[in-house]
């Protein structure tokens, strides 16, 4: 903002020093008293500024300000007389003393009222006089109208904020004379203010329409400033809300502004009592849909604008689709169905639908309820319409007038807040209570009905639950509804309901790919017998998934449709008989068959049934894929036999409907499928199945195999146990394997996709240099309007005028692109010189190009002139650049566009002659014999000579050195340069050496005034002097990237863009809670424990950047930050460049708001196009751009197309807490005045600990503070479920327009990004599929990357998913979802379709990914778009990184517990089913089994090693080292170390990097270890998937945003990881440690390593990779504070008040909060019984026993381990109860140690147990200890009553610090080592070490930063 800029700037500086001084933006005091008015105050608006307007006029008249604190006294003491309010009674008293101390009271003396009126009216006429307020609006309008206002900007700030100043006062002055007169009789109170008084007042008080809140258009304010009221769609839009005839009169004390008539949502204000605030909210918002869609169609007639009958249509039924929808699915009639519905009827309608949505609050998320609300409401209003006189409608009326919130809204949040309470804050199931869709889906059936209007408060759905009960088997008794539809039941089983079919399909191919590998591959009678047998398996899993449902639905069966549960029982009842009748037919076949299938008449009848069975499903799935059958089925779906049809074929829901695709995409994604399937069912086939056929057979043919351990199960199975361990790691493969492929082969498709979208072709600054000169016409192709006369100019052929027309319309646009880059410190001055393009418009025959492409040309130019032998040669040469040529073309007209301008008229004459010679010799091809080129440079050098003198502003001294510099010049080219015949034009040349002998030549030199003609004279002596080739600007790689994807993205296919005007509107949405807002000086300041501060780590990641800003400020480079901080500008300055380069909300909303920037600056260049009020511009300022930022009529466009609201939920107390957080958004509010800032304002009403909640918007005040535009009470708290969307869905009432970009806080955009933004929202009207895009993907760039290697890990993989991964979704899969930031939603459909979000407590705590869910179940379509991109910031600490896919795995558990999940799962096609289970949950859960392979295999090994069969076996036949086990090792450990995530990575990189730098950074991963970290993210993501589905706890994990380089303790890691990963890896550990020692390996060493490399690296990453990423892991001295830390933490007891960071005590039973339900424990012990194998299996193993595999051996291992436990008791005795014989312990736990050592040294000695068996014991007895204790855990409740709780704790605490210790020795011992600490800096911050940061320096926090 070149220009705007510093002019906010005095706004924002001028609040900082109202918060130093108390002084606000006019210099009136603004601390004390008047700026701290209670929010309980607060709903008198009147009173802070009232105490405003009396500190102003203290100094004029004290009289005065008295009488207005008094009143404002009087004011807050009716509003709370007993002083109960927070801050009330604090308030009062002061507001007292300064009544007493400052105004001057006299004791004991009375006032006269009348006498404070009189002087209150006289002080009012003075203080008109004295400001001379009739001038002052006069000559602000003046100033406006004179076209000069943007040259005079500080003129019109002035004036206009003295206008408001003013205005302001003597609104207040005007109010309390007012109220002061009406406590006097009415009789005196006539004549205390006079008729003429009244009318001044009330004209000044129209003269505040500034002062009148309103958001965008001021339609209750009087608009003498605002353009927006003048354009002809907002004004008939306006007109389109007026009173109709036949509307019902409102009663004539109806109060009604004096700005406006009335118009129909008074009407309906007044006849439902709908509030206020909402009122005034929504009909800005039904004005801002209507005129925006008028736009569309065009502009109306200036003089009496109407709005066009297809506008209204249009939102009419956009807005009531989804109602119109829910009518026809229900079978009722719309509610207009009895009208004649016209123009005005429409939108009548559309105005009471968005009052319902607008005050609606929780109940927006039940859309369903809307509908339902509306249609009654709509009833109720078409009996109104008959009447004369409006009345307020019944259902609406309350004993205190009417309310629509508190008689609709208020009963259903009421029983919503009651449910929501039931939840026990998500700790309670999902089935014990009703979450927003339970109450949504209630209204999916024709009983909702039943609820009548008004609302039947005793309906069973409007009952409140009583309190959920502790104890599990009591029952609470209630007539309440239960759940709808559906029950979230924690359950893996979930996995297969919602997605039946895949695994059905993967089972039945595995078993028939097993048949026919048995049968050797062949086809024959008997493998078609055996593959017959595919058919029972069908119809069991058919009949496994009817149960389910049966199961599922378990808890919802009363309140669910009768339909939909028969449908449940009769499934099951059919698929149990159908199964049955099945398996009894394939059977009867397999006895009655001897040779073949045809032989058998029984297996003929199976196969018929089998055929006609297929055949039905294979039609009906044929025919779901033609969407011509869906709109016929659609169109029947009133006839019973269409509706039995679907009925049996899947459930009917109101959403999920008509789920189909066009035919093309159908065949495209299933031709994706069938490559995935085929690839997928080989490899399964020939290198996991069939190998393993043989060693199978072998192991069953195996008779008496010798065991080591007394077996149980073995005897007479044909070694079943042994088979599976041998198939179950490769079974477990074959159902992840499909991802692999999907992985594979989408990449592919992607890479491919992206190829042909042209990404990546500018992927370098050279590219940039080569394809610069088409850019110009690429964007005007496609970022441009299409202009009529640049048409003209391609089809005549005028191909110069048209690139140089072409040019002239990019140039302001990329010269902004490159103001801004600069004044975001990317480039310094030079480069923005270098990099800015000429406009273009000037006289001289080309286009000129930017100097960087220019610069050094003219030089290596002058030196081929001179080593040239000929002029074919020497313009060959120069041709073979093109920027060369341009550079040299470009001189030679400039320098004659600059002589004929400055020299008189002999000069002109010498200058057109010297051309006309060298046009001349050109032409006869003798400029080498013409002119001494060898003399250029010469010639060169008297040109630079003269422009360096002429860019300078002229003097008499300059103009004389003017002349003699073009006196030389002429000099050398007449003697030296020129050599051609003068005699041709002998006259000419003789006037020029006469006028140069007399002195006259040049004497007259005109000094160039002209502006257009300085920037060539600069530019020429520019391309003059820069030497230095500029192959390298920019240098900053953001701003190389920045530009080189803008340029790429001129290229790429987007929609053709539409004027501003004509372009959809939208909003920008962030929400906000309490992270930063803009870095204070003391947190830059603030050291962490190793002497860095942010500003420090700033300064030494961003050195150019640092330097820039120093520069931009006018500071010196070396300039100490010291000396910015104390000055107050530089202050502020170095806050919001440190917050500009963290995630802060500063960085956002600076990015969000290029938008409105790019939108005033397009809307200002097209004003010559589109005819409006400025076009009476010259036409040589169709380019210009300055004071775009100041244009009203470029404002009102952006405005009304552009709207950006942060919803800070807690803004409202963190004004009233003073945080530093309120301030710097209050700061951010004065920055931009188009921000505007929701908040939940919480007041305390008289009513002892109630509160009153609002929903409230403000937006930046001329008083430095924020403004309150709209207030709309809400029934209640509206946090009921997750914080963000409930904070979401409060404050999107106040967002405008046609779509919504929802931005996360940590997400910034770019000024040459958002001039993109209309193309991209003309998507929604472009062809995406057979539906409308209702969600707009964008890709993301990941600016958080440069940091360190695992920020590199993380932005490289965060990157390929929101690039190649979506675009693949998107097309060809069809399955985008919203996952996240920064998509853009179609609005209007997603407001009306419950948000953009959904927020039910825990089970949408992923809660974007269910927009997406959601839109598509209501016949959405969701695409992605590349050409435009968004900034994001990425968690860059390995913690931050855990915890958020810890957060996004345990979402993801969540849901495959949800219905959304359930309901895509069947309804979607199978390849889209295939395609968004893998996108999905599937993805977990395939992550999930990779590490479960590591556990099938590790555990088959256990058991072959210690039962002793693997060695029998291998001894026997060489069966266990097989192709197919390794083949699943292998892929296992692929998929282990991320390689089949880094492939989509890789392919992304060489498409948009290039196939060297691709490799590059690959082999760089590898080098930092980014197989570690992902091998580690696997085992988060495994552990929280599996741990939220089996016992729930997932919840919104605060990551931080902020800068880590710190060193994080032990301790801190160990509590992080400890159950995550470290007991899992130890876990591996002990298994291989046990396979290594008793297992059998033919391969010796070699051998086991091969088989076990996989998971050792799994259990090594999973164990140390949190101190490998740690920076400073290995240092010393680190090393030993760390040891301290963690001991103290070990040791340090609980208590009440305590945390889990300080006492292990605490952690642990934090640890163990998420095993609460009865299901949860058994799995634990079920789970936990796995350690127990260990112990007996190495007891038969000890040398002590020989071969004695007797059951009394394992026994006597069990008194063995009871002595250990109770010598564990022993020595851990309380030594709180042995206080008192501390002694005689301390002596027993000695005797007890020596009596114990003793014995194993005379067991040794004396039997045959020796030194390795002891070891053995430990192995065999820790597990086992492991496992006591786990299931001890998991039965918490019961071992806490028997009191043995805190024995277990205390087994506990030694095992965590004897795994603490295992995993510390390891650190400590490379500690040791300085050589390791050095590597492993290297290896996190690589990258930064690339880019020459001293992170170093960073991690010591060394002298450089002692003087901070």
């Amino acid at each position: 903002m070149s220009h705007v800029g510093p002019l906010w700037e005095r706004l924002v500086r001028a609040a900082l020093r109202r918060e130093r001084t108390g002084i606000d933006a006019y210099g009136r005091p603004a601390g004390g008293i008047a700026g701290n008015v209670p929010s309980s105050l607060s709903n008198s608006r009147d009173i802070d500024p009232i105490l405003r307007a009396a500190d102003e006029i203290q100094d004029e008249d004290p009289n005065i300000s008295r009488i207005l604190c008094e009143h404002a006294y009087t004011l807050a003491q009716n509003l709370d007389p007993n002083s109960e309010g927070r801050g009330v009674l604090q308030f009062k008293t002061g507001l007292m003393s300064v009544i007493k101390q400052k105004l001057a009271k006299r004791e004991g003396a009375g006032f006269d009222r009348s006498q404070d009126i009189t002087r209150l009216r006289e002080f009012y006429k003075l203080y008109r006089e004295k400001n001379n307020v009739d001038k002052l609006h006069e000559e602000e309008m003046e100033l406006r109208e004179s076209g000069t206002y943007s040259g005079n900007f500080q003129e019109l700030e002035r004036k206009t904020l003295k206008r408001k100043r003013v205005f302001a006062t003597l609104k207040v002055l005007g109010t309390v004379l007012e109220q002061l007169s009406k406590e006097v009789s009415p009789e005196e109170a006539k004549g205390l203010i006079p008729e003429e008084l009244k009318r001044v007042m009330e004209s000044d008080a129209a003269m505040t329409e500034d002062l009148i809140a309103y958001n965008i258009i001021p339609l209750d304010a009087p608009a003498m400033t605002n353009a927006i009221t003048s354009f002809p769609e907002v004004r008939a839009a306006v007109a389109s809300l007026k009173y109709f005839r036949g509307l019902p009169k409102l009663p004539g004390n109806f109060p009604i502004p004096a700005t406006r008539s009335a118009d129909v949502l008074d009407f309906l204000h007044y006849v439902f009592g709908f509030q206020k605030g909402n009122v005034s909210n929504q009909r800005e918002n039904i004005v801002n849909l209507l005129s925006n869609e008028q736009s569309r169609l065009g502009t109306p007639d200036e003089h009496e604008p109407k709005l066009d009958e297809t506008a209204v249509e249009r939102v009419f039924l956009k807005s009531l689709d989804n109602y119109i929808k829910w009518c026809n699915y229900l079978g009722i009639p719309p509610m207009w169905s009895n009208m004649d519905v016209n123009k005005e009827k429409k939108v009548l309608f559309i105005s009471l639908y968005f009052l319902i949505w607008g005050e609606a609050a929780n109940v927006r998320f039940i859309p369903e309820c809307l509908c339902y609300i509306f249609h009654r409401m709509g009833e109720e209003l078409d009996d109104m319409l008959r009447q004369q006189l409006a009345k307020p409608a019944v259902s609406c009326v309350t004993e205190n007038g009417v309310s629509f919130l508190e008689q609709v809204i208020c009963p259903l949040y009421d029983v919503i807040a009651a449910e929501a309470d039931n939840n026990e804050n998500g700790k309670a199931p999902h089935s014990a209570w009703r979450n927003y869709d339970d109450f949504n889906e209630y209204f999916w059936s024709r009983s909702c009905l039943k609820l009548g209007w008004p609302l039947d408060k005793n309906s069973s759905f409007l009952l409140k639950p009583s309190r959920r009960s502790k104890n599990i088997l009591k029952t609470n008794v209630t007539k309440r509804r239960g759940k709808t539809s559906f029950v979230e039941h924690r359950t893996f089983f979930h996995l297969y309901h919602s997605f039946h079919r895949l695994w059905i399909f993967l089972f039945m191919m595995f078993q028939g790919l097993t048949i026919i590998a048995f049968n050797d591959g062949k086809i024959n009678s008997k493998s078609i017998r055996l593959l017959l047998s595919l058919g029972p398996t069908f119809f069991v899993m058919k009949l496994f998934q009817s149960a389910l449902d049966i199961m599922i639905m378990y808890g919802a069966y009363s309140t669910t449709r009768l339909l939909a549960v028969s449908r449940i029982f009769v499934r099951f009842v059919w698929f149990s008989f159908v199964t049955i009748f099945i398996c009894f037919l394939y059977v009867k076949g397999l006895q009655d068959t001897t040779n073949s299938v045809s032989g058998s008449i029984v297996f003929k009848i199976y196969i018929i049934v089998l055929c006609i069975y297929a055949g039905i499903q294979f039609f009906w799935s044929s025919l779901s894929r033609l969407p011509s059958c869906h709109y016929l089925f659609n169109r029947c779906d009133n006839s019973s036999i269409v509706r039995l049809v679907k009925w049996i074929h899947q459930e009917h829901y109101y959403v999920g409907r008509g789920m189909y695709e066009a035919t093309t995409d159908y065949i495209t994604y299933m031709f994706f499928w069938l490559v995935v399937l085929g690839g997928k069912f080989a490899f399964a086939y020939f290198l996991q199945i069939r190998p393993l056929v043989e060693p199978t057979r072998n192991i069953i043919d195996i008779k008496d195999v010798r065991y080591s351990w007394h077996d149980f199960v073995s005897k007479n199975n044909h070694n079943a146990l042994t088979i599976a361990s041998l198939w179950a790691p490769v079974f477990s493969i074959y159902l992840l394997d499909i991802h692999i492929f999907y992985t594979i082969i989408s990449a592919v498709v992607g890479f491919l996709l992206g190829a042909r979208d042209r990404l990546g072709e500018i992927r370098s600054l050279d590219a940039v240099h080569k394809l610069f000169e088409k850019f110009p016409e690429a964007f005007m192709n496609n970022l441009h309007i299409p202009l009529a006369s640049r048409n003209s100019l391609s089809t005549t052929g005028q191909f110069v005028a048209k690139n140089k027309f072409d040019a002239a319309r990019f140039s302001p646009f990329w010269n902004e692109i490159v103001n801004n880059l600069r004044e975001e410190d990317y480039i310094t001055n030079l480069e923005m010189e270098l990099l800015q393009m000429p406009k273009n418009t000037g006289s001289v025959p080309m286009v000129q190009w930017p100097l960087f492409l220019l610069a050094s040309k003219i030089f290596l130019a002058k030196d081929i002139a001179a080593e040239s032998d000929s002029q074919e040669e020497l313009w060959d040469r120069i041709s073979r650049d093109d920027y060369m040529k341009y550079a040299v073309e470009e001189c030679f007209y400039t320098i004659k566009l600059i002589l004929t301008s400055v020299l008189d008229n002999d000069g002109k004459l010498w200058v057109e002659r010297i051309y006309d010679d060298i046009k001349a010799s050109i032409v006869k091809r003798s400029i080498q014999s013409d002119f001494q080129l060898k003399k250029l440079a010469l010639v060169i050098q008297k040109v630079t000579a003269l422009a360096g003198i002429l860019k300078e502003v002229g003097t008499p001294e300059l103009e004389t050195g003017a002349v003699n510099a073009a006196l030389d010049l002429y000099d050398v080219i007449q003697l030296d340069f020129f050599s051609a015949d003068m005699r041709d034009n002998y006259a000419t040349w003789n006037i020029l050496i006469k006028a140069r002998k007399e002195g006259r030549l040049f004497s007259k030199l005109k000094w160039p005034r002209d502006p257009e003609l300085r920037l060539q004279i600069r530019r020429l002596y520019s391309l003059f002097t820069i030497k230095d080739s500029a192959v390298n600007v920019p240098r900053n790689l953001e701003a190389r990237r920045r530009l080189e994807f803008f340029t790429n993205s001129l290229f790429m296919s987007v929609p053709p863009t539409r004027p501003v005007r004509e372009m959809l509107s939208f909003s920008v949405f962030t929400p906000y809670y309490s992270e930063t807002v803009l870095y204070s000086i003391n947190e830059l300041l603030k050291k962490n424990e190793d002497g860095i501060s942010v500003l420090f780590y700033l300064q030494k990641i961003y050195p150019d950047e640092w330097k820039n800003f120093l520069a931009r400020i006018g500071r010196d480079e070396n300039t100490h930050e010291s000396v910015l901080i104390d000055n107050e500008d530089d202050n502020l300055e170095l806050r919001f460049w440190a917050s500009y380069r963290g995630q802060t909300l500063s960085r956002t909303v600076r990015g969000m708001m290029y938008y409105r920037k790019a939108l005033m600056l397009q809307a200002y260049l097209e004003r010559m196009t589109v005819g409006d009020v400025e076009a009476a511009a010259p036409a040589n300022e169709t380019t210009d751009t300055k004071g775009f930022e100041f244009s009203p009529e470029a404002r009102a466009h952006a405005d009304l197309k552009f709207t950006y609201v942060v919803t800070c939920q807690i803004y409202g107390k963190q004004k009233e807490e003073q945080k530093p957080e309120a301030a710097d958004i209050a700061l951010l509010l004065q920055r931009n005045e188009a921000l505007r800032v929701a908040y939940i304002d919480e007041v305390e009403t008289s009513t002892a600990g109630h509160k009153d909640f609002f929903s409230k918007l403000v937006k930046g005040d001329i008083n430095g503070k924020d403004k309150e535009v709209y207030s709309i009470k809400l029934p209640g708290n509206p946090k009921l479920g997750e914080g963000k969307p409930e904070n979401q869905n409060h404050a999107i009432i106040f967002t405008r327009g046609n779509a919504l970009q929802t931005i996360d806080m940590n997400q910034d955009n770019y000024f040459e990004e958002a001039l993109k933004m209309r193309n991209l929202l003309e998507e929604f009207h472009t062809y995406h599929g057979i539906r409308p895009a209702t969600i707009l993907g964008v890709r993301e760039h990941v600016f958080t990357g440069s940091v360190s290697s695992l920020a590199s890990f993380m932005s490289n993989q965060e990157t390929s998913f929101v690039t190649l991964g979506q675009r693949v979704l998107a097309s060809p899969l069809k399955v985008r979802m919203h996952y996240g930031h920064p998509d853009v939603f179609d609005r209007v459909f997603h407001i009306t379709r419950g948000g953009i979000s959904k927020a039910s407590r825990v089970i949408n705590i992923s809660e974007d990914i269910f927009a997406g869910f959601n839109s598509t179940l209501r016949q959405g379509n969701i695409t992605h778009h590349e050409y435009i991109q968004v900034g994001k910031g990425r968690d860059v600490g390995l913690n931050q990184i855990a915890l958020f896919e810890g957060k996004v795995a345990g979402g993801n558990g969540e849901q495959v517990l949800s219905r959304d999940i359930y309901r895509l799962g069947q309804l979607f096609d199978f390849f889209r089913m295939l395609s968004f289970y893998f996108t999905t949950v599937g993805f977990y859960f395939c992550t999930m089994l990779t590490v479960i392979t590591v556990w099938l295999f590790l555990y088959g090994k256990l058991y072959l090693a210690l039962s002793g069969v693997g060695e029998d076996i291998q001894n026997r036949a060489n069966v266990l080292n097989n192709d197919a086990l390794n083949t699943a090792l292998n892929t296992q450990f692929l998929f282990q170390i991320g390689v089949f995530t880094a492939i989509p990575m890789v392919l992304g990189f060489i498409l948009e990097q290039g196939f060297l730098r691709a490799v590059v950074s690959f082999i760089t991963m590898q080098f930092q270890l980014c197989t570690v970290f992902f091998t580690f993210s696997l085992g988060t993501r495994t552990h929280y998937f599996g741990r939220t589905i089996l016992h729930g706890g997932a919840k919104y994990h605060a990551t931080g945003r902020g800068f880590v380089v710190r060193h994080i303790k032990f301790s801190e890691n160990y509590r992080l990881y400890s159950r995550s990963h470290f007991v899992k890896g130890l876990e591996v550990v002990l298994l291989l440690v046990v396979y290594v020692s008793y297992g059998y390996n033919q391969g010796g060493a070699i051998g086991y390593i091969l088989l076990s490399i996989s998971s050792w690296f799994m259990a090594i990453s999973w164990l140390f990779a949190p101190y490998l990423f740690n920076p400073s892991g290995f240092e010393w001295q680190k090393t030993v504070e760390d040891f301290r830390d963690w001991t103290n933490w070990l040791f340090y007891r609980g208590g009440i008040g305590v945390k889990g960071e300080e006492s292990w005590e605490a952690w642990w039973d934090e640890e163990l909060s998420h095993i609460r339900t009865l299901g949860g424990r058994v799995m634990e012990t079920v789970l936990s019984l796995r350690f127990f194998i260990f112990q007996y299996g190495v007891i038969y193993k000890l040398d002590v026993q020989g071969s004695n595999t007797s059951l009394s051996v394992y026994g006597f291992s069990w008194l063995v381990l009871l002595a250990l436990i109770i010598l564990f008791k022993i020595f851990t005795f309380s030594q709180k109860i042995s206080v008192n014989f501390q002694l005689i312990l301390r002596f027993i736990q000695g005797v007890t140690f020596m009596l114990a050592i003793a014995g194993i040294a005379v067991a040794v000695a004396l039997s045959s147990l020796s030194i390795t068996d002891i070891f053995a014991s430990i192995l065999a007895f820790v597990p086992t200890g492991w496992g006591i204790l786990s299931i001890c855990v998991a039965w918490k409740p019961v071992l806490k009553k028997i009191g043995m709780w805190k024995s277990v704790r205390s087994l506990a605490r030694l095992y965590d610090a004897g795994m603490g210790m295992l995993i510390f020795v390891p650190i400590a011992l490379c500690s040791w080592f300085p050589f390791i600490s050095t590597f492993q800096t290297r290896l996190m911050f690589n990258q930064a070490f690339s880019r020459g940061l001293e992170i170093s320096l960073i991690l010591a926090g060394n002298n450089p930063n002692s003087g901070l």
